[in-house]
């Protein structure tokens, strides 16, 4: 429901003049004065449903401000104190104090100064200042009465409630036809190009690794450099002489970057808004520098701010803080003015219209990468109402809405499928006066998500907290995981079956092979493994004090221990080696998210949009691994070379239909994709596809198969 500030203003302005003229005629001191008047403002603003939050006492180099109301600075002065003309000398006095705090604020706090206004007032008079270009604006004093009190509401409404956490802003201030866009972007390239620091290109090698699985990477490498929608987009962020040196790949890295550090930021004002934090996260950054500014960043980027709202995993095994370590003055710039414009905005908006909050990340998103490059990717992002249909017709009237089910949405991209799901949850727990906190505890149990996309990843759990909304206050003391994970369903971690094997969960990575004890392939046990390793590399423990933690912690048995110990102290050297090489901090969460598939309880419905890579854009490798599965499942119709050549269209989808519904749904569940029709009319490896049956001759058949595109056309709107 939109505010119609200008109407609250009018209504109200009659009594605040009054009120403010008669606390000027009883006299008192300005202490007495600025009391009582900003009670005054306070009331007004709950009484007409308005939050305002003063900073008092502000300190900035000139002094401190009365009262500083986000985008406003309020002087108070004894009653009196200024005259009917600017003239006078008092009032020329307090004209040049609030001058002077407009430009002290605004460096502070990384504001245009442009944006900010200061009032002076007595109760008798007021002043309104404003900064112009490189001038002032300066009102002559106005007597308090209705119409001057109503714009001095008018100012303070709208200038304390900052900007909506709306999409429509966050393109306008962040989007790539944006200065501030521009600059970060071009900082960030600049600063991964000259970084030294060898974490950058282990995590660029690594983001490679896992995007290039869940995108078609190829296509990007390969053809997108030549397409002219790829050249008209760098060019709009570029200059001509830096487009001569540009890399797709790090383009796509640094974009990404760009867009991940957006995101936490807008997470960290949604997770404050629902947890009723105390004081705005970003406000607090807005007004560091320097050194300062990088610790609180570095803090920002291990999770430690969502932590304090109690998410634990939020930025588990992130991929894009790698910019703190390529640090330097054009960042620091670009990313203060990131943070300084987000501190200006209003989350708000999430709670008044939770319907549109996941639509912010997915259209900032889309501003940044054009529809044609979005699809040589591979991306395709599902429409909430495809999203919507198939949940429906999947878990049917009877289990929708119903937190004891189990959904699992094996590739998850932004959580679009996840939020619809919690949607229906919340609606069903209000409807029968459900506990929100069993509501809560249901949800993170039973709505699951996994991706390989590092993007993706953070942008689901963004969306999965700003779904929950309110829920979040009713987790008491208790720290909650969200349950999106940064991990392969196709590839989940197996245990080796030989003799020199059989004993481990090897996990594949940019730094090498991690080989984890299978004694830790439990939940709680991994948990236990991540965070002592994590601690003890950073405290420079001894293998032994190490090895004694993590099995005292986890609590293995005797035979356990003594078969876990050797591989316990290879991978305790290997993240020790890594450590003193610059290269660690992801690692141990990377192996904690990668074994997420394994630990999760069979489904009752698997439910998604599946990423429809060809078989021939796959890493070679990631090929080569999954052989064995598309020989198990029989997708292979071809043999030979012309399986190994990809004959066929085969597209990883197949491989996701079957291994879903072999790994994770339960006898009796029901798996709802959006697939390609191909697979349903063509030979080759349709045929494969079409067989319906598991590699264990378990068979299932499709109950429903809709042509979307055929219902779009004939006019049906869901």
């Amino acid at each position: 429901m939109e505010v119609d500030i200008d109407k609250l203003c009018a209504d109200e302005a009659v009594a605040v003049s009054a009120r403010l003229r008669e606390l000027a005629e009883t006299g008192g001191n300005e202490a007495d004065f600025r009391r009582e008047a900003a009670q005054l403002f306070q009331d007004t603003a709950s009484r007409v449903g308005l939050t305002i939050a003063p900073r008092d006492e502000y300190h900035v180099a000139r002094g401190n401000v009365d009262s500083l109301y986000n985008r406003l600075i309020l002087e108070y002065k004894r009653p009196g104190v200024l005259r009917p003309t600017n003239a006078a000398g008092s009032n020329r006095k307090a004209i040049d104090q609030v001058k002077g705090y407009i430009d002290d604020v605004a460096i502070k706090e990384r504001r245009e100064a442009g944006r900010l206004a200061g009032v002076v007032i007595d109760g008798f008079f007021l002043i309104v200042v404003r900064r112009v270009g490189d001038g002032w604006s300066v009102d002559e004093p106005a007597p308090i009465n209705a119409s001057s009190a109503e714009m001095l509401l008018r100012l303070l409404f709208s200038l304390a409630t900052g900007a909506a956490l709306i999409a429509e802003n966050l393109v306008a201030d962040f989007g790539p036809r944006q200065w501030r866009a521009r600059a970060a972007v071009r900082a960030i390239y600049r600063g991964f190009a000259s970084s030294r620091s060898p974490l950058v290109p282990r995590l660029f090698d690594q983001w490679r690794l896992f995007f290039s699985e869940a995108t078609d990477y190829r296509e990007l490498t390969a053809r997108i450099d030549s397409k002219p929608e790829f050249r008209a987009f760098v060019s709009s962020l570029w200059t001509k002489e830096e487009l001569k040196h540009l890399d797709p790949a790090r383009v796509f890295f640094v974009l990404h970057t760009y867009y991940a550090l957006l995101i936490k930021l807008v997470a960290s004002l949604a997770a404050a808004q629902f947890t009723r934090a105390p004081s705005p996260p970003l406000s607090r950054l807005a007004a560091m520098e320097g050194d300062d500014l990088r610790a609180a960043l570095t803090d920002l980027e291990r999770g430690g701010l969502f932590r304090e709202y109690g998410i634990r995993n939020f930025l588990e095994g992130d991929f894009f803080g790698w910019y703190l370590a390529a640090w330097n003055r054009d960042i620091e710039g670009a990313v203060s003015g990131l943070v300084g414009r987000l501190s200006q905005y209003d989350p708000g908006a999430l709670e008044l219209a939770p319907e549109n909050a996941r639509d912010l990340l997915k259209r900032l998103y889309h501003s940044l990468l054009p529809k044609e490059i979005r699809h040589d990717l591979g991306e395709n992002y599902t429409p909430d109402w495809l999203a919507e249909r198939l949940i429906r017709q999947t878990l049917g009237d009877v289990d929708l809405g119903d937190a004891t089910k189990r959904v699992l949405d094996p590739g998850c991209g932004s959580g679009t499928f996840l939020v619809i799901l919690i949607k229906h949850i919340k609606e069903r727990a209000a409807r029968t006066k459900q506990d929100p906190s069993a509501t809560l505890e249901l949800i993170l149990r039973n709505v699951v998500g996994f991706d390989l996309n590092p993007l993706a990843v953070i942008a689901a759990r963004t969306n999965y907290v700003i779904a929950l909304g309110e829920l979040l206050r009713a987790r008491g003391r208790r720290d909650i995981d969200i349950p999106v994970y940064q991990a392969d369903s196709i590839l989940a971690p197996s245990q080796g079956t030989d003799l020199f094997e059989g004993n481990v969960y090897p996990l594949k990575t940019s730094v090498g092979v991690f080989r984890v004890p299978a004694a830790f392939a439990e939940r709680e046990r991994m948990d236990v493994l991540a965070n002592t390793l994590d601690e003890a590399v950073d405290a420079g423990l001894n293998e032994g004090a190490f090895v004694e933690g993590v099995v005292s912690a986890a609590g293995l048995q005797v035979e356990e221990s003594r078969a876990s110990t050797a591989e316990l102290l290879g991978l305790y050297r290997q993240l020790r080696e890594l450590h003193e090489a610059g290269v660690n901090g992801v690692w141990a969460r990377i192996i904690k998210n990668a074994f997420a598939p394994v630990f999760l309880d069979p489904c009752d419905y698997v439910v998604g949009n599946p990423p429809w890579v060809g078989w021939e854009n796959l890493p070679d490798d990631y090929r080569q691994s999954t052989i064995p599965l598309w020989e198990h499942y029989g997708l292979f119709p071809h043999a030979g070379m012309d399986t190994i050549l990809g004959k066929g269209r085969k597209d990883i989808s197949m491989l996701m239909t079957y291994s879903a519904l072999d790994q994770y749904l339960c006898d009796g569940g029901k798996l709802g994709f959006v697939l390609d029709q191909k697979l349903f009319k063509m030979s080759g490896a349709g045929q494969g596809f079409r067989r319906f049956q598991l590699g264990d001759g378990t068979l299932f058949g499709p109950v429903s198969v809709e042509d979307i595109i055929s219902s779009i056309h004939e006019g049906h709107k869901y």
